[in-house]
């Protein structure tokens, strides 16, 4: 179903012929730095983006502060349609209960313009632990020195997701945040660190060349990059669904012409095949969202993700 929904999205786009009528370039915001899956992520899209708008697209990497600075760039940008930035559940849910003072409100601000994919995580651990199962991760975690959990840092869904497992499981979990998610999970290959919870485009080659070992994955349903690997909820954890999802954002006050534009040609790109295999790479499963579903599904995502940090005690000035 969702696929179809994609390829009506891309049959209209070509009956209709929307021409982009605005000048210059379209500079596409990535609130991270380069070589991160929502980087690799957005140049996938933008690609396409491009030649569907017959339009150049140009990438621009606005990291710092979990998201929030290239963000809040965007939010502030002119309403034209050329400056737009491709959001994350950090952005635009996690951030808002996270920081005491964010710069921009992620609902008020934005005019959601294409829902893109979300990932799972993985709860991988070494491949020397001893951990086969969240059984065992259980009995280890009720000893006295209990276990501790690699993130890429304080706040970042990686960090929740454990917040979240130590709560529900029991036991002692301690929390080790690290810079980048790469050092987190070299920790976790050398046995510093018990486990993690990261995206299945980072720790899929670390699992096939036999340096980690997924136990378990975070979403409702099992991951298509991970198949074999059954999810928490599987496992007996009741209503454990935690994803990290990607949606591309415009200036609140873009004309309603301007964005229909992009969502139209926005929808055509990811319709395209290409495209499609170039997110699965990533681990990114696509999910067919009309426009009037996004805002609310944003919503959503700001109340549970603010739960989670109210209960990690996660807090950033």
């Amino acid at each position: 179903m969702n696929r179809r929904r994609l390829l009506v999205a891309a049959a209209l786009f070509a009956l209709t012929g929307l021409a982009w009528t605005q000048e210059g370039p379209i500079k596409l915001v990535v609130p991270f730095g380069p070589g991160t899956t929502t980087d690799t992520i957005t140049r996938a899209v933008a690609d396409a983006l491009g030649k569907n708008l017959h339009q150049t697209v140009i990438i621009d990497n606005r990291a710092g502060a979990g998201g929030s600075v290239g963000t809040d760039q965007v939010a502030k940008s002119a309403p034209d349609g050329r400056t737009l930035v491709m959001g994350t559940v950090g952005t635009h849910a996690i951030n808002a209960a996270l920081f005491r003072k964010l710069p921009y409100d992620t609902v008020r601000d934005f005019a959601p313009v294409a829902f893109v994919g979300y990932t799972p995580t993985l709860l991988v651990v070494g491949s020397n632990s001893p951990v086969k199962s969240l059984k065992d991760l259980a009995a280890l975690a009720a000893r006295p020195e209990g276990v501790t959990f690699a993130s890429a840092g304080n706040g970042t869904s990686g960090h929740l997701a454990g917040e979240l497992l130590a709560q529900r499981l029991g036991g002692r979990m301690i929390h080790v945040p690290y810079k980048e998610g790469a050092v987190a999970m070299t920790s976790v290959m050398s046995g510093q660190a018990d486990f993690m919870f990261y995206h299945p485009a980072a720790v899929m080659p670390q699992i096939r060349g036999g340096k980690l070992r997924a136990i378990g994955a975070s979403g409702a349903v099992r991951s298509a990059a991970a198949s074999d690997v059954p999810t928490l909820m599987e496992q007996g954890l009741k209503d454990f669904d935690l994803v990290a999802w990607f949606m591309l954002y415009a200036p609140a006050a873009t004309p309603p012409a301007t964005l229909a534009q992009l969502r139209t040609a926005a929808a055509t790109s990811l319709a395209q095949p290409e495209v499609a295999t170039r997110l699965t790479e990533q681990g990114v499963e696509q999910r067919a969202m009309r426009t009037d579903e996004m805002t609310p599904f944003n919503k959503v995502e700001l109340v549970k993700w603010a739960e989670l940090v109210k209960r990690s005690g996660a807090q950033v000035d």
